[in-house]
């Protein structure tokens, strides 16, 4: 095997993918071995996609092992071709995987990261202070006093005057003396003002200031209106997820941000209501509470693969 030389993040990312699949199938050569050195030591983007798909690689680890467990009660000749495609998949998952959810490239590069489930908080070296929640990527530029929300959500404190400015897809906002919460998708970024005051601009239409307890949505257009929420209210900042009288659909695609690998649920369950605040780091507690308050069942095929039910009726 020999990927092309690549500047575009896509290629390197995919070259790395190419790489660590040759390698997981037992198949590389010597040949193969010094072709996969060769192209890491090539230029520096292509030993930092390398590095984040051994880590990559690792977070899957357990896949194999949870694929044979299932497989124990099978017959001796089902159980083979369970486990064959098992380790089929533990090369596959990372490999799809890399390629479809940790691009683009800077996700990789940023300064600090979360995993899938992770939160993380992080003290700057100015007194300020970060939080990551699942799945997010920050890069960190304290001598430009500016921040850079890649992926994901965050809270950023800023107790001294001398402000830090946070860039997002769609706007920027200006922090000091105060605290705020920021959540980015592909459509939109929601920016949430724990206390004090900040400056938001987007990047249609005139900046605006918001107070404690004031959220706005931005986007490619402009900004939204501003409206009111509730910021003592415990949210994922404490590791919790809060609902009140929410649809179980709704309830359940906020979950799953905490969740490696794959939840679903039958169609008839989205309009199932939820209350109660529930602890993020123990999804699967989650999923056997909602078991045990609403009529459906849990069905895993392993731990990476979850179906919600409705609850059979006993006759």
């Amino acid at each position: 095997m020999n990927p092309a030389p690549a500047s575009d993040p896509r290629q390197v990312a995919r070259a790395a993918a190419q790489w660590l699949a040759l390698l997981e199938s037992g198949t590389a050569s010597e040949g193969d071995q010094q072709g996969l050195q060769q192209w890491r030591e090539r230029c520096a983007s292509h030993e930092q996609a390398w590095q984040k798909a051994q880590m990559l690689r690792q977070r899957f680890a357990e896949l194999p092992s949870a694929l044979a467990l299932a497989s124990l009660d099978r017959p001796q000749a089902g159980r083979r071709a369970l486990l064959k495609r098992g380790l089929g998949v533990a090369v596959l998952v990372p490999t799809a995987w890399l390629l479809s959810r940790q691009l683009p490239l800077e996700v990789w590069r940023a300064d600090l990261h979360t995993a899938t489930g992770e939160r993380r908080q992080v003290p700057l070296a100015d007194g300020s202070s970060l939080q990551l929640n699942t799945a997010t990527a920050v890069d960190v530029d304290l001598a430009a006093r500016r921040l850079t929300l890649v992926q994901g959500e965050m809270a950023l404190k800023v107790p001294g005057s001398a402000a830090l400015t946070l860039h997002t897809h769609f706007g920027r906002v200006r922090v000091s003396q105060s605290e705020v919460c920021v959540r980015q998708d592909s459509l939109g970024c929601r920016v949430s003002v724990v206390s004090g005051t900040v400056q938001v601009q987007p990047l249609q239409g005139p900046a605006l200031t918001l107070r404690a307890g004031q959220q706005v949505r931005l986007q490619a257009s402009g900004a939204g209106l501003p409206q009111a929420f509730d910021s003592a209210m415990p949210g994922w900042r404490e590791g919790v997820l809060m609902a009140q009288d929410q649809p179980l659909g709704d309830f359940l695609r906020e979950l799953s941000r905490y969740r490696s690998g794959v939840l679903r649920w039958e169609p008839e369950l989205e309009a199932l209501r939820v209350t109660g605040s529930f602890r993020v780091e123990d999804t699967d507690r989650v999923l056997a509470l909602l078991a045990a308050s609403l009529p459906l069942e849990v069905q895993s095929r392993t731990r990476f693969w979850v179906t919600l039910l409705p609850r059979k009726k006993v006759a």
